[in-house]
């Protein structure tokens, strides 16, 4: 990433990290499913849509939560 990229995000990124963030607990967990929640129902299936990249990301990150605290059933 380019250092001009990291001068638009870094104002922007103490807000945006409380949202998207590597998940440590289940507090987080909660609010990450929350917020994946939120995102289809504004997102839907529409990959064009602007924040589909960030559904995406949320999903993953909920994922990889998931592998490693949630027990297979």
């Amino acid at each position: 990433m380019s250092a001009v990229y990291l001068e638009q995000i870094t104002p922007v990124w103490n807000d945006f990290s409380k949202f998207v963030h590597v998940l440590h607990n289940e507090k987080d967990y909660e609010e990450a499913v929350s917020l994946l929640d939120s995102l289809i129902d504004r997102v839907g299936e529409n990959e064009k849509h602007p924040l589909a990249s960030l559904l995406e990301l949320v999903g993953v990150l909920i994922s990889q939560y998931e592998d490693t605290h949630v027990p297979e059933l």
